[in-house]
């Protein structure tokens, strides 16, 4: 594309003012000649304009058939015997009608109740009123004297219109009176012979365009054609032509030399346009930006590739291809038709070429007027048939016609011959031809032809079968000819039956009806004569429309939304919506949550989701991370650049540019930062030799291009305005006189880094790097994902507090489809959520009872109300989600995702919602302070949040912080979200959302639902104090170490619940002890069953439970759930069900001040069980424990989360104190390898998915998993190593032990071998709050060792 002139620019401007003062002054005209369209049409033409299919006597003549007079017998009434009654009037010439009215006949019983209005150029091929998209049948007179008007929402033009009764007085007969409105109409017509081409030359040789406006009225027969074209030598162009009875519109503003901007541009709009009635053209064009209109159907949309001009050379040619200059494409045809009232950027060329300005010397015989065609189509639906004489005995069928239909299957033509039947169907879209023969039992030719016959085209039909042959054609195509010789005579019955056979049939058709056109009917090679038909001379029929064809493309415009594809028969239409994301019966409705935040709030945890942020708007869905921590919900969008991109060879001159592409558009991204709390960015630029900004003055070397492509000269860390690397901020750069790391061009590698945090300017898409081209220098860029947080649209909330109080917001928009969604709560009983009202049509959600939200409209065909019924009451103050939908198919109500009523739109009626009020939340739009006062409908009480209408949030906390009553915010999310709180987790309010608290449980996440474990290595233990140091020395509960009860010192309840996994038995799995002798201890014996023992005192041995003989050291998970109530113990081992055990009467049932927990291993000073310290202590648990809890703590966790001194803790035993009562020895890994198991049934070895070799994926340690090709060879040396190795650890042992066999001494309570306690200082020694260092120092060696 070359730059214009300026002289070109002047001209071109100037030419556009005058157009755009004529276009101004020429549509204030047409409003003015609209205003003075009134004329009665019908009430001055003599009595031979009027005609009628029958007359029911001379005094019943259509020509008395004038509205408010009362000639002859004051009306048109036909005969009782009319199948198909109409009455015409002839307006003499071509007329702009922009209303009708009737009347029933005068002093009479008689009148029209429905009717259907048709209208014609020539009296012939008729065409059917449509409105909204179907044939519409206007509603009629109640009565003989008043007058029903109905204006048309769409004017029509033509000479000749029908008045078709479908409905009348059930005390009497059809009665007709009628006025036609309007005014008249004159345009230039001319007629296009397929020859013949217009040329409109520029003034100039080439014309830069940045503004068009291109505008006609066509109608054709053929289904091809174009209509007008023009190009340039650059490759420019611009065509408009008909294919397959569709309008195709191609602009090509230019494409470059390299291919890598195409501005190829292809759009299509209408369809069944070889209907030979008139169709308007309108194209809009200024720069990229294209209206493309096709009668009352409009496209917007935006061209291809970067250029804004159409370069045309010479010419614009209309009618077909130029002939002069390039050929676009091979193999088109010209336009045959005719077109009137062409108009190009304000030259009227119809009026140019009457007046010979314009070169038609291509036309052999040009013709202004327009050559009508001779077709006779007729329509047919489900109940329609017609009978038609053919030629009886003959020894030969010969039949042809024409059919258009979108039903996959029907029956085209039915006949009984003299020795069997024909039927010829369409069946899954292809014809087939079924001859069933009686003179031969069992004789049956069945054969087909063609495919996807049912797309709405013209197809045409040809079968010839005469003695042993059998010919079927389709459209002509010999090359595609079915034939078949099998042996077969036939003789032709002489009577056919076309689109319908209802008689009863010893063997009657496999289809019974058709719905769809014929035409050019052709029976025993003789023409069927359809005038004859018409007047009742020739045949048969019933609900058959003659002369018409009034099949309807329910698919242009398409109702299917987001890439739905539409599939339609004769009578609706239905969407598939598979694969789009979106759902409903046109897929409005996205399947996907508008956030990460709303996904939350569904109790869904981090992982990948699919989001929809404007849900039904144009944007698709894509995928995100969303990242749920416990008090935010984190969005992330990836990227593509690698981390640690290198960047060499750039410069100022010619700086090196990395293009980020994300996994999302900029749009779908741009949806998420504006709604987000806050965004962040990470950028870092690890540089050699490289600067990066220079100074906050000078001229930066490297840039970072953002959303709306503008130029940003900060860096990570910094802000907007501010040219500086986070250490400038911070004042800690490398070199102070420089603001960036990098600037100070050091030799040695250096970064800056930081984030990007100004959400309007994010995400990064381009960063332009300078500085790379001199020896040595070297840059490493790295650019982090795009991170969101929150989702304002999500939490956007308004409190009503008074019922009174509302907000107000411009007109709903829904025309054909609307989707409301919301969010409420309330204590109240009822009250509107919101209205707007039009003329008649309105739309209402409201709260009619505790029970019941009802969704209620109209749209021009009487009120709907749709209601769901709930089984709990919806005013208890927790959030409650609504949504509702209407389109042109159905109508949708559903609450809580749980209840839904669905209701069919009508098939025939109004399906635009014409709204023109505001839109009043929190109140009825039409509620005055009178209606409140006098007890009328009432306002809604109560929080709405996040109110979307087709996709837009509603700002409501911005409207309500100017509106009285009308708070913003709303708090009391727990009400609702508290459920999603699990094990225990408190749920904490937020001003938009909610958290969940999981300090207490032995849980954490964002939903307290994330197992806190840990591995435990041999000799791991945990230890919680319940009692401090104090409290265990005067046994008194003031100094508990945690605000105990002293019911909770002296236990008789225990509730205690863990999982775990291990491979090694015997081992003590909890132990809690006392002051006294008393203690609960849970152990796996050496053969790996569970024991529980309990020494509460009373008895002489503790009380023990083996809970199970099952081994549960096999290294899969278990659970154990067990309670305690005075002597009544239940406990549940995984998926089995609890089983209760009793404690012996003479037992204590207190546990008496509890004094410590031990999680793994016991060390404990005191008395303790000696069996349990033989037989299960040593060498302590070896595995993972999880989600450990015991009275509402979480020992586990809470040691874990202690935080770690500078002791190594695999040496010493971390100091329980009274802020810190959880420690722990040894090394702990937290880890969730022992949480709990599936709830499932127990299953078998080959279907288990813990098993390994069963097939199921599970997580474990492949190094442990040996190969079933495993070396023989490398087995029997990795044993030799392993005894070699055990052998050398004995004698260490042993040298080490008597080396030490002298130093320290202290009661360990670890195996029978050791030593008695002598007294409890010892023990003070190791673990009392003042220890000696030197004697800990001395006993660790000998305890590790």
């Amino acid at each position: 594309m070359q730059p214009q002139s300026p002289g070109l620019v002047l001209t071109f401007k100037l030419t556009s003012m005058l157009w755009i003062f004529n276009s101004f002054r020429n549509l204030h005209g047409a409003l003015l000649s609209a205003q003075k369209c009134e004329e009665a049409l019908s009430s001055p033409l003599p009595h031979t304009a009027f005609s009628a299919s029958s007359v029911f006597n001379s005094g019943y003549a259509p020509g008395y058939a004038k509205i408010n007079r009362r000639g002859g017998a004051g009306g048109w009434s036909p005969q009782d015997s009319d199948s198909y009654p109409w009455l015409q009037v002839d307006l003499g010439s071509r007329r702009q009608v922009v209303a009708v009215a009737t009347q029933g006949r005068y002093s009479s019983s008689d009148w029209t109740t429905r009717y259907r209005l048709l209208y014609s150029d020539s009296g012939r091929n008729w065409k059917p009123y449509h409105r909204d998209g179907n044939i519409w049948a206007f509603s009629g007179n109640s009565n003989t004297e008043s007058m029903v008007r109905h204006d048309l929402a769409q004017g029509i033009v033509g000479r000749f219109l029908r008045f078709v009764p479908l409905d009348w007085s059930v005390e009497g007969r059809i009665g007709l009176r009628i006025e036609v409105y309007g005014c008249s109409y004159w345009a230039d017509v001319i007629n296009f012979d397929g020859q013949g081409v217009i040329s409109y030359r520029f003034k100039i040789k080439k014309m830069k365009i940045i503004k068009d406006v291109i505008a006609l009225k066509f109608k054709t027969s053929e289904s091809e054609g174009v209509i007008l074209h023009g190009e340039g030598q650059q490759g420019d162009y611009i065509t408009l032509e008909l294919r397959h009875a569709k309008l195709l519109l191609q602009i090509n503003l230019g494409s470059n030399q390299y291919g890598s901007i195409l501005g190829h541009t292809s759009v299509t709009s209408g369809s069944l346009l070889d209907d030979h009635h008139w169709h308007s053209v309108v194209i809009e064009r200024y720069r990229r930006n294209v209206n493309f209109s096709l009668d009352t159907h409009t496209q917007h949309f935006r061209t291809n590739g970067e250029f804004d001009h159409l370069d045309l050379d010479y010419e614009l040619s209309f009618g077909g291809m130029p002939y002069s200059g390039k050929p676009v494409g091979g193999g088109r045809k010209n336009f045959r038709g005719c077109m009137e009232s062409i108009n190009y950027n304000g030259d009227n060329i119809t009026d140019l070429a009457r007046r010979k300005k314009l070169d038609t010397s291509s036309f052999r015989n040009l013709s202004f007027s327009c050559i009508e065609t001779h077709s006779f189509p007729v329509f047919f639906n489900a109940t329609s048939f017609l009978q038609l004489p053919g030629r009886a005995n003959q020894d030969t069928v010969s039949l042809g016609f024409q059919f258009r239909t979108w039903n996959a299957n029907g029956l085209l033509l039915f006949s009984i011959l003299d020795d069997g039947t024909l039927e010829i169907t369409i069946e899954d879209g292809k014809v087939g031809v079924h001859f069933n023969m009686t003179q031969m039992k069992g004789s049956r030719i069945d054969i087909s032809s063609g495919s996807a016959l049912n797309d709405g085209q013209w197809h045409a039909v040809r079968l010839v079968a005469k003695e042993n042959s059998v010919t079927l054609m389709i459209d002509g195509d010999e090359a595609s000819a079915v034939r078949t010789t099998t042996p077969i005579t036939v003789r032709s019955g002489g009577t056919y039956h076309l689109g319908g056979y209802f008689l009863p049939s010893l063997a009657p058709p496999t289809q019974r009806s058709f719905q769809g056109c014929m035409q050019a009917i052709l029976l025993d090679d003789q023409p069927a004569d359809m005038h004859a038909v018409e007047k009742g001379i020739v045949g048969v029929f019933e609900n058959v429309s003659l002369d018409m064809c009034a099949i309807i493309d329910r698919c242009m415009p398409n109702h299917c939304e987001h890439g739905g594809r539409c599939t339609q028969t004769g009578e609706s239409f239905s969407c598939t919506c598979d694969g789009t994301g979106y759902t409903g019966a046109t897929c409005h409705t996205s399947v996907f949550e508008q956030s990460c935040e709303a996904y939350k709030h569904l109790g869904r945890s981090s992982d990948t989701y699919w989001i929809d942020p404007d849900g039904s708007g144009p944007l698709g869905p894509f995928k995100v991370n969303c990242n749920m921590t416990e008090d935010m919900v984190w969005t992330t969008v990836v990227n593509n650049l690698p981390a640690q991109t290198s960047v060499t060879g750039s410069s100022r001159e010619r700086r090196t540019v990395l293009q980020l592409n994300y996994s999302a558009s900029m749009e779908q991204i741009t949806a998420i930062t504006t709604s987000a709390e806050d965004c962040q960015q990470h950028v870092s630029y690890a540089c050699r030799m490289s600067r990066l900004l220079n100074t906050p003055d000078g001229t930066p070397y490297t840039w970072w291009v953002g959303r709306n492509s503008e130029k940003h000269f900060y860096w990570g860390g910094s802000g907007p305005g501010i040219q500086k690397c986070s250490c400038g901020i911070d004042r800690n750069c490398t070199d102070p006189k420089y603001h960036c790391n990098c600037d100070a061009d050091h030799k040695q590698w250096r970064e800056d880094s930081g984030l990007l945090v100004y959400k309007d300017h994010l995400p990064v898409n381009q960063v332009a790097v300078g500085d790379t081209n001199r020896p040595g220098s070297e840059a490493k860029l790295t650019v982090g994902p795009l991170r969101c947080q929150g989702d304002r649209n999500y939490w956007n909330a308004a409190s009503f507090t008074t019922p009174s109080s509302y907000l107000h917001f411009p007109t709903f928009q829904g025309e054909t489809s609307a989707d409301i969604s919301f969010y409420f709560k309330t204590s109240a009983s009822y009250g509107v959520f919101l209205e707007n009202l039009g003329n008649t049509d309105f739309i209402r959600l409201e709260l009619k009872s505790p029970t019941v939200v009802s969704f209620s409209f109209d749209v021009g065909n009487g009120p709907v109300e749709l209601a769901v019924h709930s089984a709990m009451p919806l005013n208890d103050d927790q959030w409650h989600r609504v949504t509702a939908e209407r389109n042109v198919k159905e109508a949708v109500l559903q609450l809580d995702l749980t209840y839904r009523e669905a209701r069919p739109a009508p098939p025939q009626g109004h399906t635009r919602l014409e709204l023109f009020s505001q839109l009043y939340v929190g109140k009825p739009a039409s509620l005055t302070c009178q209606d409140s006062a006098a007890g009328g409908q009432r306002g809604f009480l109560g929080c709405i949040r996040s109110l979307r209408m087709n996709g837009v949030t509603l700002d409501l906390e911005e409207r309500s912080k100017v509106t009285p009553g009308v708070k913003p915010g709303c708090q009391g999310h727990c009400t609702s979200y508290g459920m999603y709180c699990r094990n225990g987790g408190k749920c904490v309010e937020k001003y938009n959302g909610y958290s969940c608290d999981c300090r207490t449980t032995a849980y954490d996440g964002p939903f307290c639902t994330k197992d806190v474990g840990g591995f435990f290595e041999a000799g791991t233990l945990v230890r919680y104090n319940f009692l401090s140091e104090a409290a265990a020395a005067n046994q008194d509960s003031r100094f508990l170490a945690r605000p105990l009860t002293p019911r909770e010192v002296n236990l008789t309840r225990e509730e205690v619940a863990f999982s775990f996994s291990t491979s090694n038995a015997p081992a003590v799995l909890l132990y809690v002890s006392s002051q006294t002798q008393d203690y609960l201890a849970l152990v796996l014996r050496q053969n790996g069953t569970l024991q529980v023992r309990y020494n509460l005192g009373g008895l002489k041995e503790p009380f023990t439970i083996d809970v199970d003989q099952r081994n549960l050291a096999n290294g899969q998970p278990h659970s154990i759930n067990m309670s305690r109530s005075n002597r009544t113990v239940t406990i549940q081992l995984d998926h089995y069900p609890p089983v209760s055990y009793s404690l012996p009467e003479i037992s204590d049932t207190q546990l008496n001040l509890v004094k410590t927990l031990f999680l793994g291993k016991v060390f404990e000073t005191g008395v303790v069980d000696p069996v349990l310290i033989e037989h299960y202590n040593t060498p302590g648990f070896i595995g993972c424990l999880s989600r450990v809890e015991f009275n509402g703590i979480a020992p586990l966790k809470t040691a874990l989360r202690t935080p770690v001194t500078d002791t190594p803790t695999d040496r010493v035993l971390d100091r329980a104190t009274d802020s810190q009562p959880a420690s722990y020895q040894g090394k702990l890994v937290e880890s969730n390898c022992g949480a709990s198991p599936l709830t499932i049934p127990p299953m078998s070895a080959a279907t288990d998915p813990w098993r390994v070799d069963s097939g199921a994926e599970f997580p474990f340690n492949e190094e442990r998993v040996i190969p079933d090709g495993v070396n023989r060879n490398s087995a029997i040396i990795g044993g030799i190593i392993a005894v070699v190795i055990f052998t050398i650890l004995c004698t260490l042992v042993f040298l080490i032990r008597y080396m030490f066999r002298h130093k320290g001494s202290y009661h360990t309570n670890e195996s029978k071998a050791a030593e008695p306690a002598s007294s409890e200082s010892a023990d003070t020694t190791i673990i009392g709050t003042d220890p000696n260092p030197e004697t800990i120092d001395e006993s660790k060696k000998e305890w590790f060792i």
